[in-house]
């Protein structure tokens, strides 16, 4: 077998204060991602007409339905693991979608911008850019705990485990110490050790037989928090110029939908058909994306576009950082 290389570090799964206080870095990885994005997106509103206080709400808000969504849509994929319905609401246990916390913030503030009398782009287009640098941000305390851990693998940037305990699904194996398990669908389990990965499949009669196998595994989270800095830089160089509204928004759905769906491919995750809970939100949200940019590259923009272009954002950074003096 050739290794093109691989990379890999001991797991932390909680920091611990004391003896009885806990705090999971994949928790502080969120939390941070999230606020350095809202700074991010406080700075940008303004530049297209929308008021500090009207932002600062909507942020309060984003963060409500992000934490409800992001649990809502877990819960609703992985239904079955949870028998009984108060474990709905154990966010602590784990369990969370990054895809649905995103459509929460975003559903439970479409009444808010209407009310205020924004386009629904003209709020969108400034918030993917905070969106990206969030995800970006975010993901490094997937890393920190060893999450979405993906197939078996000998490929460039595989991910080799060097102890700690890893995140769910997997668990210790019994009389094993250092193996880790997860259960997948249709009798497949995949086994990390620190010698490497395999993916095995238990056959009706008894016997297995060895899926796939490696010196690690593929690191999702890894790769999406690199797409998702090459997303922000993206976005932000397209956000130097004035462009038709929608056309930062339908970039973020194109380019991140097209990346969940190849990267949840190396996922080990539960699968409706052919693709993940998410791989089907991310191909639904892309190919929207995809026939919108289309439509509009044969289409002119129409008078309403015009107008909200009124508020072009801003040149350099150095007119990012200078106060707002357009009332």
């Amino acid at each position: 077998m050739i290794v093109l290389g691989s990379v890999g570090w001991p797991v932390l799964d909680r920091i611990r204060i004391g003896g009885t206080f806990a705090v999971s870095p994949h928790g502080i990885g969120i939390a941070v991602g999230f606020m350095i994005g809202a700074w991010l997106l406080a700075r940008l509103a303004p530049r297209r007409g929308i008021s500090d206080e009207h932002i600062s709400t909507m942020i309060f808000w984003a963060l409500i339905g992000a934490i409800i969504g992001a649990r809502l849509f877990y819960v609703i994929a992985h239904i079955s693991a949870y028998p009984r319905p108060l474990e709905w609401f154990q966010v602590w246990n784990g369990g969370i979608s990054l895809l649905g916390g995103i459509a929460g913030a975003v559903l439970v503030n479409i009444p808010r911008l209407r009310h205020y009398g924004y386009t629904f782009f003209q709020i969108m287009d400034p918030a993917t850019i905070a969106v990206a640098l969030g995800i970006a941000i975010g993901r490094i305390g997937d890393l920190v705990i060893g999450d979405h851990l993906g197939k078996p693998t000998s490929w460039f940037g595989a991910w080799a485990y060097h102890g700690g305990t890893l995140a769910p699904p997997f668990a210790q194996a019994p009389n094993a110490p250092g193996t880790w398990t997860a259960e997948l669908q249709h009798g497949v389990f995949e086994q990390i050790t620190r010698t490497g990965a395999k993916l095995v499949q238990v056959l009706p009669n008894g016997t297995s037989k060895v899926l796939a196998s490696g010196v690690g595994v593929h690191q999702t989270a890894m790769y999406d928090m690199v797409l998702a800095w090459i997303l922000f830089a993206l976005l932000w160089r397209l956000n130097k110029k004035v462009r038709r509204p929608g056309i930062l928004t339908l970039t973020f759905g194109l380019y991140y939908g097209l990346c969940r769906v190849l990267e949840d491919s190396l996922r080990i995750d539960k699968r409706f058909g052919p693709f993940t809970g998410s791989q089907w939100t991310a191909l639904t949200v892309s190919s929207i994306s995809l026939l919108l940019l289309i439509w509009w590259a044969f289409h002119p923009k129409t008078a309403e576009d015009e107008d909200a272009d009124t508020h072009p954002p801003p040149s350099s950074s150095a007119e990012l950082a200078a106060p707002d003096s357009s009332g």
